[in-house]
């Protein structure tokens, strides 16, 4: 496969969209167009809009890079487009996408497969905040599709469990109860096929939220993340074998707790993850010895292959 800066042909950086994380895949759009031109390849940034497809006749791009975080972007609706109009395009494909976009669907697949996560509880009515509240609490609420944390909160009796509802159904309908784990948080990073150095994250917040991400100075992260080797090898099977069962590929992450038992339990799939040189999924590519620009072209080679692009 030819990988070369010149195969790769007219490039368009699909970025912004009309998500909630918009800001942060402008952001992150940015970002992996510099790398792009430093690489001396030819690429473009395209702010993603209704008349996207129109934007990339018009331009005349060979392939895509997605960097849309959220919905419209990470959610099998671009993929899909591009495909339609057999347009090449990086990370994973329409089911994938869409599946691990979901995490009540991504969840329960998970279970089917024995790898562990958190009991959870869906919550489309009011009368379902009952059998959230049968998990026992704590519990963490959010949006079936959401990313950035956006619109999640940990509840800690049934009278904040109401008010938890209402934020997370502003923005989306289908709304998760999931099981409160107390314990390290930990994120791994998969390209091509092969999981990258993890990383624990440390926040004096309740969680690693949206602050915690993006504003807070506060935010530790560690890499190496301080396990033994045979335990982080182990963890990295577990995480590359859900990214898998979801049908994600190319490159993404797994977010996992380990409680105080070191009970693995594993809690979302990302499949287009933050890629400012500050995210967490080019921290852990600099400690395996792949700087920022080489693993924006690793990532942009994952377009090849899909639909017989070679």
């Amino acid at each position: 496969m030819n990988t070369s800066e010149r195969a790769f042909g007219r490039v368009a950086v699909l970025m912004g969209g009309q998500s909630a994380e918009r800001e942060i895949s402008l952001k992150s759009g940015r970002a992996v167009l510099d790398a792009l031109v430093n690489r001396g390849i030819e690429a473009e940034a395209v702010d993603v809009d209704d008349d996207v497809l129109t934007q990339l006749a018009a331009g005349g791009y060979e392939r895509a890079f997605i960097i849309l975080h959220g919905r419209g972007g990470e959610d099998g609706v671009i993929q899909g487009a591009l495909e339609r109009i057999g347009m090449p395009y990086t990370g994973s494909g329409v089911l994938g996408s869409a599946l691990a976009m979901d995490k009540y669907r991504t969840k329960a697949v998970w279970r089917g497969l024995g790898i562990p996560t958190p009991e959870s509880v869906l919550i489309v009515h009011e009368s379902d905040l009952d059998r959230a509240a049968a998990v026992g609490f704590p519990l963490m609420i959010k949006p079936v599709c959401e990313g950035s944390s956006i619109g999640m909160s940990k509840v800690d009796g049934v009278e904040q469990l109401r008010s938890a509802w209402e934020l997370a159904r502003q923005y989306d309908a289908l709304v998760l109860a999931e099981r409160w784990i107390v314990g390290e948080e930990f994120t791994t990073s998969i390209l091509q096929g092969e999981a990258l150095p993890m990383i624990r994250l440390e926040t004096p917040r309740l969680f690693y939220d949206y602050q915690a991400k993006y504003a807070a100075d506060t935010t530790r992260y560690h890499c190496p993340c301080g396990l033994d080797r045979a335990e982080e090898r182990a963890l990295q099977g577990l995480c590359t074998e859900a990214f898998e069962a979801v049908g994600a590929s190319g490159w993404g992450r797994v977010d996992l707790m380990l409680d105080e038992r070191h009970q693995p339990w594993l809690i979302e799939a990302n499949t287009v993850p933050g890629m400012t040189d500050h995210s967490l999924v080019p921290m852990s590519a600099r400690v395996a010895g792949i700087d920022f620009d080489e693993l924006v072209v690793r990532v942009l080679s994952t377009s090849f292959g899909r639909d017989g692009d070679e």
